[in-house]
């Protein structure tokens, strides 16, 4: 029988059950998500940002297919936590989360990275859909579609407070107001929002970074009063992200926008842990063992013999590699393959006869495949082709044999962000709790053969 190093998963049903089973059919690796710990983490977004019993809304970011995690559930179970808002990038995204059955009754929608010369903004303004205006370009396309369409774009103006990113510099926006004022006033332009984003609000051990949030602020309430000046006064104001939704209240203003945070992250390591936050990751990565073999004492794994065996051992092969999105970057040396270089792979949990052990990844990822060195005769650790292994899950840490996706993050010398919104489609996603979590109408709304 094979081992699992993940406890059982609760199935709702029979049919959650062989839903299960035709993933693992379809795929060696399996993407799990729970949907009620993506609830939580948003109800609790929600308490934070109200504990004095103010009004500030909270928008769930559900761009990027929701991290990963996939754009409709998790669109519903941040509805279901209390989000009123849904922030997507991308145009497409907004509509998708429309013809899902996302109505206006139920959530505003704001996009703000499009091709102005190419976007859908007569389709994105009959869909209710809230523009990000961020360039004179963007203003003058969004409005030949209002006048088109007949309707009034909803717009929110993007302030570049000092992230050099997106938005009206201080230089700029009297040009822009002298375009949206007269907009407005006809009736073509509803100026629904201000908004900027933090460049370094997630680094609070870092004075100078502390220092230059407390610019971009005091940058952000100029915009504002310059604006206010010219008789626009927009409906609400929204700057703070994950890191400043958890630790800066003063800016919590009429909305919040945590990206990172409803997927149960903190959005820097600096920042602490999520349980710290009161927060969960939703998304487990499992895959099955696809090869068990011995190994001789100097034998190369994978490609470049960055990693060579030191003793007579067993060695074991994960089917997904980096056309699934796991990291190279994440690949495992050591000082007898890769000289003078002793570096850690990306932690995977395995179920043995001696219990749970954390495996590294042991040489270079290959595009489908990496290889984890047992350091033991894996018949005598009981580990055989069909065992289920964890790349990472809700847990505390690698240290403490739980691994993340902070841990793959370290490995890979990057961000949770990067680890979960590079998994590639073709693992299968699957959906833990979705009856606790949502309503028939809007279970409806979602591939069937996904729910667990």
């Amino acid at each position: 029988m094979s081992l699992s190093a993940l406890p059982q998963w609760q199935f709702s049903s029979e049919q959650g059950e062989r839903n299960y089973l035709q993933a693992l059919r379809e795929y060696p690796a399996q993407i799990i998500v729970d949907l009620a710990t993506l609830r939580d983490n948003m109800r609790h977004l929600v308490n934070v940002v109200n504990q004095e019993g103010g009004p500030t809304q909270v928008m769930g970011v559900v761009k990027a297919d929701a991290y990963g995690h996939g754009l409709i559930p998790t669109a519903l179970a941040a509805l279901a936590g209390g989000a009123t808002w849904l922030g997507v990038a991308q145009a497409r995204e907004a509509l998708a989360l429309r013809a899902a059955g996302i109505g206006v009754d139920r959530a505003r929608i704001l996009t703000w990275v499009n091709n102005p010369l190419r976007a859908p903004y007569e389709e994105l303004i009959e869909q209710d859909v809230d523009l990000s205006v961020a360039t004179m370009t963007a203003l003058h396309r969004i409005e030949q579609a209002a006048r088109a369409v007949g309707k009034p774009a909803r717009v929110h103006i993007k302030v570049d407070t000092g992230f050099g990113r997106n938005g009206f510099t201080l230089e700029q926006i009297d040009e822009a107001i002298d375009a949206l004022l007269p907009l407005a006033q006809e009736g073509v332009f509803e100026i629904v929002g201000q908004w900027s984003h933090l460049a370094v609000a997630d680094a609070p051990d870092v004075s100078e970074f502390v220092d230059e949030t407390d610019t971009q602020i005091a940058t952000f309430e100029e915009f504002t009063e310059r604006l206010n000046a010219r008789g626009i006064t927009p409906q609400i104001r929204h700057l703070a992200n994950t890191a400043a939704t958890l630790s800066r209240p003063q800016i919590h203003y009429d909305l919040v926008r945590p990206g990172v945070a409803l997927y149960g992250y903190e959005a820097d390591p600096a920042m602490g842990t999520p349980s710290q936050y009161q927060l969960k990751p939703a998304m487990t990565l499992q895959a099955q063992l696809s090869s068990v073999k011995t190994v001789d004492a100097g034998e190369g794994l994978s490609y470049g013999r960055v990693y060579v065996t030191d003793k007579r051992t067993s060695a074991a092969i994960i089917p997904v590699g980096y056309a699934d999105g796991i990291h190279r970057s994440a690949s495992g040396f050591n000082e007898l393959g890769a000289k003078h270089v002793n570096k850690l792979g990306g932690p995977v949990r395995v179920m043995t006869a001696d219990g749970a052990k954390i495996m590294h990844v042991s040489g270079r990822v290959c595009m489908d495949q990496f290889i984890i060195d047992l350091h033991d005769d894996a018949e005598r650790l009981n580990v055989h082709i069909g065992d289920t292994v964890e790349l990472f899950g809700p847990g505390r840490g690698a240290d403490y044999l739980e691994p993340n996706a902070d841990d793959w993050a370290q490995a890979a010398d990057t961000i949770s962000y990067e680890i979960f919104t590079c998994l590639r489609n073709r693992i299968p996603h699957l959906y833990l709790n979705a009856y606790e979590t949502l309503s028939d109408e809007d279970i409806a709304k979602l591939d069937q053969s996904t729910l667990l």
